[in-house]
């Protein structure tokens, strides 16, 4: 299992508009080949940066998969012109048992 995290810095004042946004486009990424789960998380101390936390089985699913596909682009359309900047990061989770 991978984790893609991405932080998200959404333009300030427009926060209400992309959490509505990320609510309706989470579909597109749900159906996407090797996603498991999403999660949204957004920041107390700066209330305009988010962590979307995406489980995925591979990180081409993601790479590869999801970034090439014609879905990402309606993702793109729909949520990219929210921030401000963005990184995105993909993590493996070392067993420590």
């Amino acid at each position: 299992m991978i984790l893609e995290i991405a932080t998200l810095h959404v333009k300030s004042g427009q926060e209400a508009d992309f959490e509505a946004a990320i609510k309706d486009a989470s579909f597109i990424i749900a159906r996407s080949k090797g996603y498991i789960s999403h999660q949204l998380f957004r920041c107390m101390e700066t209330p305009n940066r988010y962590q979307l936390l995406v489980q995925w089985q591979t990180l081409e699913d993601h790479t590869q998969g999801f970034r090439g596909s014609a879905d990402y682009q309606d993702w793109r359309t729909r949520l990219h012109h929210f921030y401000d900047s963005s990184l995105v990061e993909h993590y493996q989770q070392i067993p420590l048992a």
